[in-house]
């Protein structure tokens, strides 16, 4: 394992219900680096790019006007194994099936209304990383906390 980078979003149910700060400072306190963080509104077009692989089920049509009832925040993360950290941080995809402990665990009681979507490989968080930013909006920039966060084989 070495670092990556992945993508998480905030989704409408996070944001109307004034969530995010509390859920950065997990990433934050668990040692994670935001590289880029911006808010968006969701076009037709992204969303049908975006969960393409459902565009054949019967409650795609729920999940668009779910993500685009509000802007959505778009964040980029980096660290050490990162991608399986962040999903792991961030529970069931079902919010009644998530671990207390995890965000949707403890934010969730919902399928839909989950609280954040996180990149579920490092392909994929690659591929989502660029639909979402710009290259400019991405920061490379040395992590001042690192050693203290990593050992030196981690790094």
């Amino acid at each position: 394992k070495s670092m990556q980078k992945t993508l998480v979003i905030f989704k409408p149910s996070s944001i109307q219900r004034g969530l995010v700060g509390e859920i950065i400072s997990r990433f934050e306190k668990k040692g994670l680096q935001i590289i880029g963080i911006k808010m968006i509104n969701l076009s037709d077009e992204m969303l049908n790019v975006h969960y393409a692989h459902l565009s054949d089920k019967p409650f795609f049509g729920r999940i668009k006007r779910s993500m685009q009832s509000s802007p959505v925040i778009v964040m980029a993360v980096k660290g050490f194994d990162v991608v399986r950290v962040v999903r792991k941080m961030t529970g069931n995809t079902n919010g009644r099936e998530s671990e207390p402990g995890t965000i949707r665990g403890d934010y969730s009681i919902s399928m839909q209304e989950n609280i954040i979507h996180t990149s579920d490989s490092e392909g994929n968080a690659a591929i989502e990383l660029k639909r979402f930013f710009n290259e400019d909006e991405l920061y490379d920039f040395p992590q001042i906390l690192g050693s203290v966060i990593y050992s030196d084989e981690e790094k």
